[in-house]
């Protein structure tokens, strides 16, 4: 019995288990052995109910050719709840009010999330942080200060927990909130030596996993927590990272689900910047400071004053020659290219009115010559 990759039709998250019992056999089929994400909806779509898939399971994987299954012990399951209760956790179903919206973008959303904490810090406009566990002393220094200046702006930041760039993120929202996604369970700290800032995470933020309770952490589980850290997010910003990283996987994720990525960029000489600079060359806004992220942000700023309505102003009438206009084109697709790049971003880099660069990607996007994908995000057709 393998994975495939089948999604429910329909665009609206499942609605989570009526009851208790409900809970229970949906948890057990989710840790029944080959059974992933995508497995679980197509035996939930397939069956109906979690119990009904239960009990086809063996069958299934008879026919899948896996001799002598057995679905997983209630036993298993009970444990796993009495150690979430002992570790003060609480277990949010997809559905249900409390589960992270912004999770729902991706097609592999975790059916159940342990959580420890504040609930609310997970449906906040929020910004996820990564960078290398070795980081420098000025990468340190700049994620606190990125950090810091976005909480103050009303961002709850997210990131892994891990050393570096990770600890120095959650350390400088402690007050006004942050969220620690963890690659194993939500019980168990890694690396050990960050057990009093995990604490602190739960008294204002939320520390969060999708794996059982106890779990101990192995490297398959990282790339599986970094979706949950940039899905959590409206952008990521990575501060220091290296060519082949962690971080620069969690980057690859929000640009598959159209989300905002952000770069320090950092020396060529050093290797821990090398990823970000990486970034910047294929499309990545520029980071120098909190400023350069909440202008990218700006539609979705959670601080935004309500200005007064006003009537709208009188659209000024396009009067661009034939040849203003194919040059204009020129400029828009010399700059674009496969990896997606913010319009705004765009715009500044030509250096014309937005209102003559918008009609011209209408157009361009009209002819075919260039795909948007959510988060304003553009790039050429190939």
């Amino acid at each position: 019995m393998t994975e495939k990759d089948t999604h429910p039709s329909s665009t609206h998250p499942p609605l989570p288990p009526t009851s208790e019992d409900d809970q229970f056999s949906c948890l057990r089929l989710l840790r029944c052995r080959r059974v992933g994400i995508s497995t679980y909806q197509r035996l939930l779509i397939e069956h109906g109910t979690a119990q009904n898939a239960l009990a086809a399971l063996p069958e299934v994987a008879r026919a899948a050719g896996v001799a002598n299954y057995t679905v997983c012990p209630e036993g298993v399951i009970h444990a796993e709840l009495k150690a979430g209760r002992a570790a003060g956790a609480h277990l949010i179903a997809q559905g249900s009010p409390d589960y992270p919206e912004m999770l729902n973008d991706l097609r592999d959303a975790p059916p159940f999330l342990w959580v420890i904490g504040d609930v609310r810090s997970l449906n906040k406009p929020t910004i996820a942080m990564v960078g290398a566990r070795n980081a420098s002393s000025l990468g340190t220094r700049m994620a606190r200060g990125l950090a810091g200046d976005l909480g103050a702006a009303g961002y709850v930041v997210v990131s892994g927990l891990a050393r570096g760039i990770d600890a120095a993120a959650h350390l400088a929202t402690l007050a006004t909130g942050t969220v620690a996604v963890q690659a194993g369970g939500v019980d168990t700290i890694y690396p050990a030596e960050n057990a009093e800032l995990a604490h602190n995470i739960a008294l204002k933020g939320a520390r969060i996993s999708e794996q059982p309770m106890g779990l101990q952490p192995m490297a398959r589980h990282f790339p599986a927590r970094n979706r949950l850290i940039s899905g959590l997010a409206q952008a990521t910003v990575v501060v220091e990272a290296a060519a082949k990283s962690g971080s620069l996987i969690t980057a690859r994720d929000a640009l598959d689900l159209g989300r905002d990525v952000l770069a320090v960029p950092g020396n060529p000489l050093d290797a821990r910047a090398s990823g970000c600079n990486m970034l910047i060359r294929d499309g990545a806004t520029l980071v120098r400071d909190a400023a350069d992220v909440l202008e990218a942000l700006a539609p979705i700023a959670p601080l935004t004053p309500q200005l007064p309505l006003q009537p709208p102003a009188e659209r000024p009438r396009d009067t661009r020659t034939l040849q203003e206009t194919a040059t204009l084109h020129s400029q828009i697709l010399s700059r674009l290219g496969p990896s997606p790049l913010a319009e705004d971003q765009l715009i500044r880099d030509i250096g014309a009115p937005p209102s003559s660069v918008t009609p011209a990607l209408v157009e361009l996007e009209l002819d075919g010559s260039i795909n948007r994908a959510p988060g304003g995000l553009l790039s050429r057709a190939i």
